[in-house]
C-alpha cells in the first residue's frame, strides 16, 4: 500500500484500491481531501493497468460526510486541483472505469453521496447510510437529492431525504442501492474478486459498457439519441483490437489477451 496520508492506494493486478484516510474524522471530506480523492481517481483513470476501482474508508467509518466544522471555517469540500469535478473531487465526474463502493462503516451525508456515485456497493451489515442535511440546515447537493430518486421509487426517497432517517443495510439491498451485504468486517475482502472478475473482462467493451448505462439509463429507448450513441459505441468497440482478439480467444479455445485498444 502506497499513497499520501489522505487517501491510499493499493494495486491489486488490474484493481486499484482507494482508501480514504482521515480515520481520526471519520473520513469527513474537506478541501484537502477532496483534492486528495481527485487527484488519486485522475491517477487511476489515466492508468492503463487500472480497470477498476473499489473505494473505501479507513477505520470504523466509510465516509462521514462534508467536514462541517471545515465548512464552518468557509471549505467547500471541492477538489482545489479538479474543481469541475463536484464535491469530494468525484460527485460531479463520470468515472471511466467502473466504481465499487465497500462501504465498511457509516456512509453520512457526503458519503452515502459517494455511494449514490457508484456503480456497485457493497456494504458491512454494521454500516448504514444517511442524508441527514436537512438537520443541519442543507440540502444533499453533492447528488443526493438527484440520485436517490433515481435509483429508488421517489416517495421512499423522498422520506429519507426530508427526514434524515438511515437507511439500513438491508433496507439498501432490498431497494437495489447495495449490491450485497457482506460478512461482518469482510466488505473489502469480498469487493475484489466482485472487481477482479469486472477487470478481467475486455477494458474498452467494460468502459464503453459503463458509459452507455449511464449516459442512456434516463433516454426514450425508443428516441434517436440513445440509439446513435449506441451506434457510435459499437463502431468504435466492434473496430478495436480487443474485439478482434475476443473472437480469435474464442476459435482457438483460450483466454483472451485484452490490450485496452
Amino acid at each position: 500500500m502506497s499513497g499520501g496520508e489522505l487517501v491510499l492506494t493499493a494495486q491489486h493486478e488490474h484493481v486499484r484500491v482507494l482508501t480514504l484516510h482521515r480515520p481520526e474524522a471519520l473520513n469527513a471530506v474537506d478541501d484537502a481531501l477532496a483534492t486528495a480523492l481527485g487527484d488519486a481517481v485522475a491517477e487511476a483513470e489515466a492508468d492503463p493497468a487500472t480497470r477498476v476501482i473499489v473505494l473505501t474508508g479507513a477505520g470504523r467509518a466509510f465516509c462521514a460526510g462534508m467536514d462541517l466544522k471545515a465548512f464552518a471555517r468557509g471549505e467547500s469540500a471541492h477538489s482545489r486541483t479538479r474543481p469541475e469535478r463536484g464535491f469530494a473531487g468525484i460527485v460531479g465526474h463520470l468515472v471511466s472505469v467502473p466504481v465499487i463502493a465497500a462501504v465498511n462503516g457509516p456512509a453520512v451525508g457526503l458519503g452515502a453521496e459517494l455511494v449514490l456515485a457508484s456503480d456497485l456497493a457493497l456494504i458491512d451489515p454494521a454500516a448504514h447510510l444517511a442524508l441527514p442535511e436537512v438537520r443541519r440546515g442543507l440540502i444533499a447537493v453533492a447528488g443526493g437529492a438527484m440520485r436517490l430518486p433515481q435509483q429508488v421509487p421517489p416517495k421512499l426517497a423522498l422520506e429519507k431525504l426530508l427526514t434524515g432517517d438511515r437507511i439500513s443495510p438491508q433496507e439498501a439491498l432490498e431497494w437495489g442501492l447495495v449490491n450485497a451485504v457482506s460478512a461482518p468486517g469482510a466488505v473489502l475482502e469480498e469487493a475484489l474478486p466482485l472487481a477482479e472478475r469486472i477487470a478481467s473482462n475486455a477494458p474498452l467493451a467494460v468502459r464503453a459498457t459503463k458509459d452507455l448505462v449511464h449516459v442512456t439509463v434516463h433516454e426514450d429507448s425508443w428516441g434517436r439519441a440513445a440509439w446513435r450513441r449506441i451506434r457510435e459505441a459499437q463502431q468504435r468497440v466492434f473496430s478495436s483490437e480487443d474485439a478482434a482478439e475476443g473472437a480469435a480467444a474464442f476459435a482457438e479455445k483460450r483466454e483472451p489477451r485484452w490490450e485496452g485498444r
